[in-house]
Order: structure tokens, then sequence, then C-alpha cells
């Protein structure tokens, strides 16, 4: 992600293409923001812009898997977490959780796990003589999936129609499952050692993949600082931590989310993006109508982030990388020459004339 801060809008670009009143809009953007959409609660897109900002208070630097978080939460989507051991992924989903006031459950994922093991399964109670449900861990708000590829396809499958349909089916009967709901799973992606790799089909369900790395030497230095004045990962609270967004709020803001418009040319270029990866001579394969649905969902939401009720070109380059770059393979060969999936994304990204 070009910039991964949801405060700070990316330079709008004229674009006389659009409306007129758009363009007219993205002109003075260059000296102010755009004047917003009279129907957009604009309380509640405060509380959005400020959820990022709390969640540092318990996540030292890490932005872009942040503003991710942000951004799946507008959408109602899921995110897919990239880390070695020991850079925070737990923490952030619980200073998340903590900024929201939801519930939030950790499941680690083993070889050994079945999929009653995520879903719950029937019981029998000796005080009625009868068979009853017992709901499992992926009924909560936020379900962190540690290591999700260290369980067998049979378990991870368990977890599509939850993250589909938003609902469990278990011996005929379906049953809802809470709202907000969000899928948090993570991978390790240096060690391969019993792990099952996630069909095409599966990481197509995560509307995005955020990598979180290594900390800078200055960002590691602030962390150990925090710790060597007695910061305990177990007591968020204690770092001022508390929830800057309810769940009413949140459901507001993803209605203001849906109504960001998407004029003609912005939506001929996601799909002339996508397109291109598909012809892309260093991938075997590209982008599909849903991953082009899923670039115009996280733009309106980057939009909505930095004020604005319209989307830009621009909006589409920063959230193309996180959305797009686990919806596409490379080739052997591509491998092989160690290509990395970024600059074939930023290439694609070049070749395709951008609407003015």
């Amino acid at each position: 992600m070009t910039d991964t801060t949801p405060g700070a809008a990316p330079t709008p670009r004229p674009a006389t293409a659009l409306a007129p009143e758009r363009a007219a809009a993205q002109e003075v953007g260059s000296t102010g923001p755009p004047a917003p959409a009279p129907d957009v609660d604009q309380d509640t897109r405060t509380q959005l812009q400020s959820l990022s900002a709390e969640i540092h208070k318990g996540v030292v630097g890490q932005d872009a898997a942040v503003t991710s978080l942000v951004v799946a939460l507008l959408c109602r989507g899921h995110v897919l977490l990239e880390g070695v051991p020991g850079v925070a992924k737990t923490l952030l989903v619980r200073s998340l959780a903590a900024a929201i006031d939801v519930r939030m459950r950790r499941v680690q994922f083993t070889p050994d796990m079945m999929p009653g093991d995520i879903t719950g399964s029937l019981i029998y109670d000796n005080t009625t003589s009868d068979l009853v449900f017992r709901e499992g861990p992926v009924f909560t708000n936020l379900l962190l999936a540690d290591e999700i590829n260290r369980t067998p396809p049979k378990t991870q499958s368990a977890l599509l129609e939850a993250m589909e349909e938003r609902q469990v089916t278990v011996d005929g009967a379906s049953r809802p499952l809470p709202d907000p709901f969000l899928v948090i799973a993570t991978q390790n992606p240096i060690e391969f050692d019993g792990t099952y790799t996630l069909p095409e089909a599966q990481l197509d369900r995560f509307l995005l993949k955020a990598v979180m790395p290594l900390p800078d030497r200055e960002v590691e230095i602030d962390v150990l600082r925090r710790h060597a004045d007695g910061f305990d990962t177990t007591d968020l609270a204690a770092m001022g931590l508390g929830p800057v967004v309810d769940v009413p709020s949140l459901h507001r803001a993803q209605q203001d989310v849906a109504r960001v418009v998407a004029e003609d040319p912005v939506v001929q270029y996601i799909v002339d993006v996508c397109r291109a990866t598909r012809r892309s001579p260093s991938l075997s394969l590209g982008v599909s109508p849903r991953g082009a649905i899923a670039l115009l969902r996280t733009s309106r939401a980057w939009a909505y982030l930095t004020g604005r009720d319209f989307i830009t070109p621009d909006d589409v380059k920063t959230m193309a990388p996180a959305t797009l770059s686990h919806r596409v393979r490379l080739t052997t060969e591509s491998e092989l020459e160690g290509t990395q999936v970024e600059s074939v994304l930023a290439a694609t990204l070049a070749s395709v004339p951008v609407p003015r």
C-alpha cells in the first residue's frame, strides 16, 4: 500500500472524464478537502478515522496492517495476515477488539483439528435427554485463526461458509453468526513443514492480505521501551486503549461506504487493471471478477476514510496491492527467477492508462 495512514489522503488528480461536479470537487481537493456528501454522518466518519490511532496505543508501527483491518471492517470483509512469529499479530487483533468493544476469540490451528472444533457440534444433554448445539469459537465478532495453513483442508473448509454466508450449518440447521463478524487468519511465510497451502478458492474469500514485516530499529526500540516501562499485553486498558467506535456507529459507517460514488471511468479503470493481470506473462492466474469487486469495495472504504464521497484512481492504486496480491499466482519461471508479486502488480498498474 502506498499510503497506510487513513487520515492522509492521496493527492487527487484532475478528472475531466468524471461528472462535472466530481471533477470540480477533485480540483478543489488539491488545495483542501472536498465538501462532504450531505447524507454522510461526519461524526461517525471521525470515529472511524480515529480507530487507527487508538489501535496504535497497543501496537507500535505496522501501519499497513492496521489500515487493512479498518478497511476490512468497513467492507465487512476478512483479512489474511502474513508475518513471522512475534510481530504482534495477536496483539493487533486484541487491540482492534478493544477499540470497538466486541468479542474476540483466538483459535490455534493444528493438524488434528476437526471442523466441529471451529463451528461447534451437537452434544448429548443428560438433563433433557436430547441433542443440543454447543457453539464453536466461530460464534464471535473477531475470530483470530492463528496459523490457518497448519490445519487440513477439511477443517479449513469449515470456515468457508462462515466467511461467505456468515452462518454455520450443522446437522442441516443453519445458525447466523454475530454481526459484525470478521475472520483474521495468520500465516507464517518462512515455515512450511506440516502446513497445507490454502487453495485459491479460499484465498479469494479474504478481502485483503496484509504483510507484517519485522520492525525497523527505531520501532523496535520503542517496543522495548514500552515493555521496560511495564507495558502488559494482557491489560490494554492500562495503555489507555478503549472503545472509540460502537457497533451501531460501525453499521452506519458501512452504509455510508456503500454509498461512496464510483463514476464509470473509475469503474472501467478497476476492470482494466484486473484484466491486465490476466494478460501478464509473469502470472499464471490473474484477478477474477470477485477480485475486481473487492478492489471497488476497498477503494470506497479508503475514499471514505480520507474524507471523500467518491473514488479516484489514486484510491484504486493505494488499495490494489493489499487487495490483489493474494489473488494472483506467479508462473513457475517467474518464481524461479525470484520475481515478487508486488513488483508484477506495480508494473501492471503502471501499464494501465489512468482516467483523467
